[in-house]
């Protein structure tokens, strides 16, 4: 497994609008094939900036959801809020630990 991390700086006076364009393609990231969950947030030292981490069960899922019709449109509906172009790597690990007595259900925590 593996998590796509993208750094979305987006226009400050556009991101309640971003999020809302987000909501109506993500049915497009959920249908992809590898995906296992996704977590949007927005920063709180820089509200302009979302973060947007996708896990997948593999690098070849995510490079094939990039080269798909789907992912055109759903970066076709986004990009116009963009402040700047965003920064995507990815990371390889295990699903998150948490502490005894906070266990909370997140696709983090799903193996």
């Amino acid at each position: 497994m593996i998590y796509e991390i993208a750094v979305l700086p987006v226009h400050q006076e556009r991101v309640e609008r971003f999020k809302r364009a987000f909501a109506e393609v993500e049915p497009l990231l959920k249908r992809a094939t590898g995906y296992g969950g996704h977590l949007l947030a927005q920063g709180i030292e820089t509200p302009q900036v979302l973060n947007l981490i996708v896990r997948w069960r593999s690098l070849t899922d995510h490079k094939d959801f990039e080269a798909g019709k789907d992912h055109q449109v759903f970066m076709n509906a986004l990009e116009d809020y963009f402040s700047e172009e965003p920064t995507v790597y990815h990371i390889e690990g295990a699903p998150f630990t948490f502490a005894e007595h906070n266990v909370q259900s997140s696709f983090f925590d799903q193996a």
